[in-house]
C-alpha cells in the first residue's frame, strides 16, 4: 500500500476529469503531432507511454508531475535507456511540493540500462 496515494502499486486509480482529459491530449498528440517529429524518444517506455502510465497508476497530480519530470529529462544533454515507472512514489512526496513526486535528473538509472 502507498502512504501517499493510499492504493497498491500494481493497482491502478480511478481516474478524474483531469486525468481524462491529460490521456486524451496525449492519445492526440500520438497520433497527430508525434508521426512528423518521428521516434525518437531517448528512454524506453516513450514519454508519452510513461506519463500515460503514469496518470494511470498515480492519479492526474502525482503522474502528471511524473511525466513532466520525465519529458524534460528527455534532452540532448540528459540520460537514456531503460526507464520504467517507478512502483511506489518517493517517500518524500507531498501534494504541496509537486517537484518532489519526480525524477528529474537520470541517476537512478543502473549503467547497464544506459545508452549514452
Amino acid at each position: 500500500m502507498c502512504s501517499i496515494c493510499d492504493h497498491k502499486p500494481d493497482q491502478t486509480r480511478r481516474l478524474s476529469i483531469a486525468g481524462w482529459a491529460a490521456i486524451g491530449l496525449i492519445w492526440i498528440y500520438r497520433h497527430t503531432l508525434s508521426l512528423f517529429m518521428g521516434r525518437t524518444c531517448r528512454y524506453a517506455p516513450t514519454c508519452s507511454d510513461y506519463t500515460d502510465q503514469a496518470i494511470r497508476r498515480f492519479g492526474f497530480w502525482a503522474g502528471g508531475w511524473l511525466g513532466l519530470s520525465r519529458i524534460l529529462r528527455c534532452n540532448p544533454w540528459g540520460a537514456s535507456g531503460f526507464d520504467p515507472l517507478p512502483e511506489t512514489l518517493p517517500d518524500t512526496a507531498r501534494w504541496f511540493m509537486p517537484w518532489r513526486y519526480g525524477r528529474w535528473t537520470g541517476n537512478h538509472i543502473p549503467e547497464e540500462h544506459r545508452m549514452d
